[in-house]
This record gives structure tokens, C-alpha cells and sequence, in this order.
């Protein structure tokens, strides 16, 4: 076993993983001194190294190429001292040796273990979901399929009105593809929009071009060996070449319960991010804290500047809590952003204002003059203001009739 000059044993930390979570808690580690680690090594699952996966749209819509979604060089590990060794995942953690075996049958030792195993797309358990031109898209080799199918064939069907759905329903109609989206909610991104909104949306995407069916579930996938058709529901059928199935999210927990970790929906954590083995942590998609797990990238991001402070020793190191994370992105160039509450209840009031002409929609949620909730179709500029009020629990009575229109308005009339 590997010693320093002073003949202590060199303390290994090793990652499981090597996603954007993995990759920002490297950078926030190797950001803080002294790093209480003489070697670090990452096993990556897959061949290539951590990339934006945020940017799988625009990859698969044709506006950047895989090398623009590297997040960091080569040289940027070998600076630091990280090893990283791609399409070499970690197959079976023995907790008693403090040992991890990756597929290749390589044993290493470790002192810390932080795993950081993402998720996997969520399967509908349908008849025919295993049928040829039955797709998911969740990485780049999902993208790299998409974008070779896409020109061969005509049409497609996405399943999930989600962040993922929407984004593969643009990418192929930018393709050239003729899209149908369904939707089982009666709204889309029914999780960050509310009924108007949503609505809104669809219309925006319908008339780019979209067919959106939503309040509609699938029954079956039809075809011999290549799927042909879809059957819904209320038993109407449409003709495919094409289905990608963007449902949701499972998180991948299998390499912790082997290990005898506590897991629920994913690898149970504290808010340190410890899991119930005090030497292992786990953080982003994987992780569960409180009977809660975490999809967006931004509570990832968080969990990784805590772990980097708890494991440097740093003395006032918080735990981590879920806090209120924004929604921001643009389909088919429609801006739309979310945050907080997004629909409303007896106890709260609602501020609404649409511009008709330019087709912009803001609902603002209020409860005891302080904004809980914000939703955003159009124009989106004011949302991180808006986030702020909320986040900040600010008294909003001076400013409530301007706050529909924004912060400019609000300034001037303070």
C-alpha cells in the first residue's frame, strides 16, 4: 500500500461516477486547501469524460457538437493529481476491506467513497417498449442514436411532456421529423407550470409545428420487430417510425444495496451526505435525503460544494438542505421559467399579467405578502429577481402592484 514521504499511508478518496455532479464536487474539492486526500481516482461508467448533459438538446437539434460539451480537458485531471479511468464502472463495494471492484476485476482501496451513480430513465413496463426504434433520451450515446435515426426516419412520438420530452421533441422536429407529443397530465411540464401556462406552451409548440396530445396515456407499442404504432389509451392509434420514452427518472441505488447501504427511492443520505456507512457519501441524482430525491442539476451542484467542505475538514460546514430552485430553459425558442410554487391554493392569491401581443405570461403566487411562487411563459428576464423575493421571504406590501411588471417598476415606485 502506497505511504507518503513520512511513512504515513496515503489517504485514497475514490469516486463512483463521473457525471456534472461528480465533476463539480472534483472542482470545489481541488478549490479548497489542504485537499485530506494523496490520491483520487474516479471510475467512470461510461467512455468519455464528464460532459453538460443539459446541452443534449442543442447537440441533438444541431446547434453544438460533442466537444463543446466536455466539461474539462485531460490536463485538467492530470494538473490536479485525479485519475479517471472511462467505461470502467464500479461493480461491487465490500465495505469490511473498504474495497471497491470495477467490471475489469481491478480492486482498489479507499478511504472515503463518494458515489455519485446518477439515474436511468424510468420504463413504462408496456407491451412492445422492446421493440427496434424504441429509444430513451438520457445521454450522449441516447443523442448519438436519435440524431442517426432521424435520418432515416420520418416520424417519432414522445412520450412525457417533461423537461426531457419537450427538449427531444424540438431536437427531432428540427431534424426535419414529424413530432407527436403525449402527455398523461393535462398540462405540460405540469411539475414547474401551472393549467395556464402549460397550456400557453403547447400552443406556442403547436404552432411551431408540434402536435402535443395531452390528458392521453399510452396502452401499447405496436410492431413485429420494429415498432410501427402507437395505441392510446381511448384505443386511437398513431402511425411511428420512432417512439422516445422521456417519463422520468430512476435513481440508480442497485451498487448501494448490494453493499447493505440504506436505500428507499435512492441511496439514503444526511445532510452531510453521509450515507449509514460513515466512509461513504453519496450526492446528485442517486442520493435521498428526507424521502425526497433530486433531478435538477442545481441541487447536485449544491450537494457538491457541502461534501467538498465536509471532507475538508471544514469546521463550519452546514448540512444541506433542499432549497427553492429555479426552472429556466427555452423550447423551440420559448423561454419559460418556474420557481417556487406553481400552482395555487386557498391560501394564496394570484397576480397575473399577459401581454396578448407579444404572447407573454407571468402568474405571480403570494401568500401573507410574501411571493411564494412564479411562473413565466415568454418573457423571462425578471424570474431570477423574482427568485430572489422568494428565497429572501421579502415583505412585497410596498410593491405589489407593480410586481407584476417587474423590478424597474417596483424601484420607481419605492
Amino acid at each position: 500500500m502506497a505511504r507518503t514521504k513520512n511513512g504515513n499511508r496515503e489517504r485514497t478518496l475514490v469516486v463512483c461516477g463521473h457525471g456534472m455532479v461528480a465533476q463539480r464536487f472534483l472542482e470545489e474539492l481541488m478549490a479548497r486547501a489542504p485537499v485530506p486526500y494523496q490520491s483520487i481516482i474516479v471510475f467512470n461508467g461510461e467512455s468519455r469524460p464528464a460532459y453538460n448533459r443539459i446541452q443534449l438538446s442543442a447537440l441533438l437539434s444541431g446547434d453544438a457538437d460533442e466537444d463543446s460539451l466536455i466539461l474539462k480537458p485531460d490536463d485538467w485531471f492530470a494538473s490536479h493529481g485525479i485519475r479517471v479511468h472511462h467505461g470502467e464502472p464500479i461493480r461491487a463495494i465490500n465495505r469490511q476491506e473498504r474495497t471497491v471492484t470495477t467490471l475489469t476485476g481491478r480492486s482498489q482501496h479507499y478511504d472515503t467513497l463518494v458515489l455519485a451513480t446518477g439515474s436511468r430513465p424510468g420504463q413504462l413496463g408496456l407491451p412492445g417498449e422492446d421493440l427496434d426504434g424504441v429509444r430513451y433520451f438520457r445521454d450522449i450515446n441516447d443523442t448519438r442514436t436519435l440524431i442517426e435515426q432521424s435520418e432515416t426516419r420520418q416520424r417519432a412520438v414522445v412520450v412525457g411532456g417533461g423537461f426531457l420530452g419537450l427538449e427531444a421533441a424540438a431536437g427531432l422536429q428540427s431534424r426535419g421529423m414529424a413530432v407527436t407529443l403525449l402527455h398523461r397530465s393535462n398540462h405540460l411540464l405540469n411539475r414547474q407550470l401551472d393549467t395556464v401556462g402549460g397550456q400557453l406552451l403547447a400552443e406556442a409548440l403547436e404552432r411551431k409545428g408540434l402536435n402535443i396530445l395531452t390528458g392521453t396515456a399510452l396502452l401499447q407499442l405496436l410492431g413485429r420487430d420494429r415498432v410501427r404504432a402507437v395505441q392510446l389509451s381511448d384505443q386511437t392509434l398513431i402511425s411511428t417510425d420512432l417512439v422516445v420514452i422521456a417519463t422520468g427518472i430512476v435513481p440508480n441505488r442497485e451498487l448501494a444495496e448490494a453493499a447493505d447501504l440504506d436505500c428507499g427511492r435512492g441511496i439514503r443520505v444526511n445532510p452531510q451526505l453521509r450515507t449509514s456507512d460513515p466512509d461513504i457519501y453519496a450526492l446528485g441524482e442517486c442520493c435521498e435525503l428526507g424521502n425526497e430525491t433530486f433531478g435538477l442539476v442545481e441541487p447536485g451542484y449544491q450537494q457538491a460544494r457541502i461534501l467538498a467542505r465536509v471532507l475538508t475538514d471544514d469546521s463550519g460546514a452546514a448540512g444541506w438542505a433542499p432549497s427553492v430552485i429555479a426552472t429556466r430553459l427555452k423550447i423551440s425558442d420559448v423561454p419559460v421559467f418556474s420557481c417556487g410554487q406553481q400552482a395555487p391554493d386557498e391560501a394564496t392569491e394570484s397576480l397575473i399579467f399577459r401581454d396578448f401581443d407579444t404572447g407573454s405570461y407571468s402568474h405571480l403566487l403570494v401568500r401573507d405578502n410574501r411571493l411564494i411562487g412564479v411562473v413565466l411563459i415568454g418573457n423571462t428576464n425578471q424570474g431570477p429577481w423574482y427568485q430572489e423575493l422568494i428565497t429572501d421571504h421579502t415583505d412585497i406590501t410596498g410593491i405589489r402592484a407593480q410586481l407584476p411588471f417587474g423590478k424597474p417598476f417596483c424601484e420607481a415606485a419605492a
